[in-house]
């Protein structure tokens, strides 16, 4: 045992251990309603035994042979009279036994696979994979669909169901069948990684390294499936161009960043040469960009220049108009006027962005980015007033710090 503090021990193991646990049971016992549960039960038994019993030298194991543990258990009850030889075959498999591994033995990968089966709706796929391998809660995944946090409970419930009923496997499909699921196994991914770029729960910091972490290297191992797939190639790189920035994101006191803030010296020079080859990598094929690569060609763009004044501000709006051809998303919209105000000034953009308000009235980066275009116009009351709508959407003490550090540039005198 180690002497680490058992409160902190637990959180860290939540964050680092999770998905392994959760993706070791369903592979053992092929149902994730078991896995689920087994895992949150073998938390909550570290939650009381840890802080008398000590930490143990490998939590990872610990919580694994406890959920496992309580997953027999459970068997046992609900199938008491039923299933004998399913029954005995299940508790005699050895921990990580059960369904073929598939091209890759990555169980967490596997389970990403399970979750975005085609039989499910892209919405459930999204959300089963946020709560099973990014390990967030349902207030967190509520928040980020919009929904209350029964609804989404429900919602989770039913897709489960769907896949227990349905008999999906649990596995990395064949060669034939990866295109019908890796659109929305790119899009689950990259969600990981935003959460954990910029995480929204108030009990965490401003980044959970285990997140961004975790999805890049499934995204590795994705591309290791799929290594002439363009947009995997540009998910990747996207990452990399991301994550390179990281160590410039949060200031010695502890408050986000913004990039025109942010200290270049400290970009992670290698993930930038990394993701440039993959930008690179995709430009010489001639053919059509997908969406994550013209996100990867904008942020290699972004980190191509030494200071922000160097930005080709142009080269980003160009590309912004391709991706609006095939994104018509808002938040799409949103981040071209933000471009578009370095080339033809706040006031265009101004104009650009206020278009938006149906759709996007109720998004932080919309408020905040009306605020700081209104202060760079100089209407200082304006923008005070936009920067409190977007204080009140701040997802995280991180967030509503930066907002109220820039909401003091634009305060008018006296204010």
């Amino acid at each position: 045992m180690t002497t680490t503090d058992p409160r902190e021990a637990v959180t860290r193991a939540h964050r680092e251990e999770w998905a392994r646990v959760v993706a070791s049971l369903s592979r053992r016992f092929g149902d994730l309603d078991i896995a689920e549960d087994a895992a949150a039960e073998a938390f909550a038994t570290a939650v009381e035994r840890w802080p008398t019993d000590g930490v143990p030298a490998n939590p990872g194991a610990w919580l694994t042979t406890t959920a496992g543990n309580r997953a027999i258990d459970r068997i046992r009850r609900e199938r008491k009279r039923e299933h004998k030889h399913w029954e005995a075959q299940v508790l005699s498999d050895p921990p990580g036994s059960g369904a073929p591994a598939g091209a890759i033995d990555d169980d967490r990968l596997r389970l990403i696979f399970t979750c975005c089966h085609p039989a499910l709706s892209m919405e459930a796929r999204v959300a089963l994979t946020l709560r099973l391998v990014g390990g967030l809660t349902m207030a967190e995944i509520a928040r980020a669909f919009l929904v209350r946090e029964d609804a989404m409970t429900r919602r989770l419930t039913r897709a489960k169901t769907k896949i227990k009923q349905a008999r999906i496997p649990y596995r990395v499909p064949d060669a034939e069948d990866l295109p019908a699921r890796v659109t929305s196994v790119l899009a689950v991914l990259f969600l990981v990684f935003n959460e954990g770029y910029l995480a929204s729960g108030p009990d965490t910091g401003p980044i959970r390294l285990d997140l961004t972490a975790e999805a890049i290297r499934l995204t590795r191992l994705t591309r290791g499936l799929l290594p002439t797939d363009g947009e995997v190639a540009g998910l990747l790189a996207l990452m990399l161009l991301t994550e390179a920035r990281r160590p410039a994101r949060i200031s010695a006191a502890g408050d986000l960043l913004m990039l025109d803030e942010q200290d270049r010296t400290a970009w992670d020079v290698a993930l930038i040469a990394e993701g440039h080859a993959l930008v690179r990598e995709r430009l010489v094929t001639g053919l059509a960009p997908g969406r994550y690569q013209l996100l990867a060609a904008i942020n290699a763009v972004h980190t191509s220049a030494r200071t922000m004044g160097e930005t080709d501000w142009s080269q980003i709006v160009a590309l912004y108009d391709q991706l609006v051809r095939i994104d018509t998303s808002p938040v799409v919209a949103l981040n071209r006027a933000i471009a578009i105000a370095e080339v033809a000034g706040p006031d265009v953009a101004l104009a650009l962005v206020d278009r938006l308000e149906n759709p996007l009235v109720g998004y932080q980066p919309y408020q905040a980015t009306r605020a700081d275009l209104l202060r760079r116009l100089g209407r200082g009351r304006e923008a005070d007033t936009a920067y409190g709508l977007a204080l009140d959407l701040a997802a995280s003490p991180a967030e509503a710090a930066a907002l109220t550090r820039r909401r003091r540039l634009g305060r008018p005198p006296g204010a």
